[in-house]
């Protein structure tokens, strides 16, 4: 069989595999569509939060960003891997004790007060539309390469599939679909990394083949080989750090605070059978993720050397060393049709230039080789992973089982971040507020409407995203680490704190952070409206807008503290019950 074929098998076998799994746990209550019966085991719970969590920023973008960031990316790795750490040490166990089915839900309670539940609705739907962004943007490009359509029709399609087991299961079916993709896209992101692995170097295992030599016999380094050959068409090196100290450690500390305080991830903690549970579910979570996250380092080194040796057949400089464009692999060729691969004969040699143009010490060089700028005009991170088993000229199966993976992995959490804006508006503004006396069953069919509204608005801004789908969650990550994150830990730790305080913290933090971001990406991410230039030299202080979202965390609870101590404090009830949550064996 051709690859296509293999491809068509391997993602349509599996969607079908997911619309039985929705059938079969069609959610019937709504307790079901909002934390599965809350009957779900830690084993389980872990694995369909790893790939809840594992989106299409992990599979399909991370490595990506590795590849072309190499040591600057190093901060997605700790700050997603760490937050987990945060996320079982000060919130799980103590909002599953709770018993809220939303995060709004707990706010709403703990801060006695209307408003704060609908403050945190707001900051919800904000972080979790920005992160879905991202999702949608990696469902374009799977599909799109994998189905041989064009990026905006991938969207489409991808909306059709989350529309279908999403709206239909709710938590229940959403679970166990998520358990199934996790199987499928692990074996699709690990499975190559081996075959690349000892292609490259001899060794199966991809994290120990990063450190080791080339299997050509040279003794040359991976990572040695690698800096050579970038560093030499005048990109800096993989293993060179760029950006400041003081963005890395801000980019580090609000990825690690927004994992903690992703409304999509802590409801996974609801759906369990008990509070010991909660914590051994991200335990395991931790676990299942360790597996992609240490594999994305190899896999971005990888891919950025076979990319730039495709193409660089030979020494720099030579007459015959740039690959012909006429003489392109058959993968080239298929991202094309794409749009997210792209060339222009500037010189009008025939021949492939891919170098830093940007680099003004390179420019001579250049120059003198009679090139006229960097003639590779579009490489999208995001298509890294996904054409890597293609370059590699890994099997056919191989690359469908990558394909299948990709868009596992860009569903499933389209799917709970979904599931999370549908439960604020149903359950949380509808239910909780303005119709108290709904019934279950129109409770529940508002909730499958909130959420075709929000797939449409999805689609819309994934066709339309601000940047590559990493950068984009990185964004949402801000958000959340602004705004969700200091109201939840004060809630749990602070008898203190007051609903003033809770509304105050949250406002400040979501508008300073939103309003940094805009500046640098635009009105509502619209193109043309940013009023800055989005690179070092404008940031402040040297502070990338990804990064702001610890600032604007620590805006919160210093906004939050000082409103607090001037307004009067909690009734004695809320603050009984902030003891009682801390308390092994109270409520429930």
């Amino acid at each position: 069989m051709d690859t296509q074929t293999w491809i068509y098998l391997a993602v349509g076998g599996s969607f079908l595999l997911y619309f039985v799994i929705a059938i079969a746990s069609r959610a019937g209550s709504t307790e079901d569509f909002y934390v599965a019966g809350g009957g779900v085991g830690p084993v389980a719970n872990g694995m369909a939060t790893a790939a809840d969590w594992m989106s299409a920023a992990s599979f399909i973008s991370m490595a990506g960003l590795i590849a072309f960031l190499g040591y600057n990316a190093s901060p997605y790795l700790m700050g997603w891997t760490g937050g987990f750490v945060l996320l079982a040490l000060l919130l799980a166990p103590y909002l599953r004790k709770f018993g809220s089915f939303t995060v709004p839900a707990f706010v709403g309670a703990r801060y006695y007060s209307n408003v704060a539940r609908t403050v945190a609705i707001i900051c919800l739907i904000v972080a979790s539309i920005t992160y879905v962004i991202g999702q949608m943007k990696g469902v374009g490009v799977a599909f799109g390469r994998f189905l041989e359509v064009e990026f905006e029709t991938g969207v489409l399609i991808g909306m059709g599939v989350v529309f279908v087991y999403a709206v239909l299961g709710g938590m229940k079916g959403i679970t166990y679909t998520q358990i199934a993709q996790y199987i499928v896209l692990i074996f699709a992101f690990t499975v190559p990394a081996i075959f690349i692995s000892i292609q490259l170097t001899g060794v199966p295992l991809p994290q120990i083949g990063l450190g080791s030599t080339m299997a050509d016999g040279s003794g040359v380094y991976l990572l040695e080989k690698l800096d050579g050959v970038i560093t030499e068409l005048g990109f800096d090196r993989f293993t060179n750090p760029e950006h400041s100290t003081l963005n890395i450690f801000m980019l580090t500390l609000s990825l690690m605070i927004g994992t903690a305080g992703l409304p999509h991830v802590i409801i996974r903690f609801f759906t369990v059978r008990k509070v010991s549970d909660a914590r051994k579910s991200v335990g395991w979570a931790l676990f299942f993720i360790a597996i992609l996250y240490t594999t994305a380092p190899a896999v971005g080194a990888m891919a950025r050397l076979n990319l730039m040796e495709t193409v660089q057949t030979g020494p720099v400089g030579e007459a015959n060393s740039n690959l012909e464009y006429e003489q392109r692999p058959q993968w080239f060729k298929t991202w094309e049709g794409t749009g997210l691969l792209g060339f222009e004969d500037k010189n009008g040699d025939g021949r492939i230039q891919y170098y830093n143009d940007k680099n003004p010490e390179f420019q001579a060089t250049a120059e003198s080789n009679g090139w006229q700028g960097n003639e590779m005009v579009n490489v999208d991170r995001d298509i890294m992973v996904l054409a890597n088993p293609e370059i590699a000229q890994l099997p056919a199966w191989v690359i469908a089982l990558v394909a299948a993976g990709g868009v596992a992995a860009a569903l499933s959490t389209a799917a709970g971040l979904l599931l999370a804006i549908s439960s604020a508006i149903s359950h949380d503004l509808l239910k909780s507020m303005l119709r108290p006396d709904i019934s279950e069953k129109g409770e529940l069919m508002a909730g499958r409407i909130a959420m075709t509204g929000a797939i449409l608005v999805a689609g819309y801004l994934g066709i339309n995203p601000p940047g590559f789908a990493a950068e984009v969650v990185a964004l949402a990550f801000g958000l959340a680490a602004s705004s969700l994150f200091p109201v939840l830990l004060m809630g749990v730790f602070s008898k203190r704190m007051n609903r003033e305080g809770g509304i105050a913290g949250m406002l400040a933090g979501l508008t300073v952070t939103i309003v940094y971001i805009f500046l640098y990406k635009g009105v509502f991410f619209v193109p043309g409206t940013n009023l800055f230039a989005d690179d070092a030299s404008s940031w402040m202080l040297g502070i990338q807008p990804e990064s702001f979202g610890a600032i604007g965390a620590a805006i919160n609870f210093i906004v939050a503290f000082m409103v607090s101590r001037v307004t009067p404090p909690p009734p004695a009830e809320v603050r009984e019950l902030v003891e009682n949550v801390r308390i092994p064996g109270v409520l429930r």
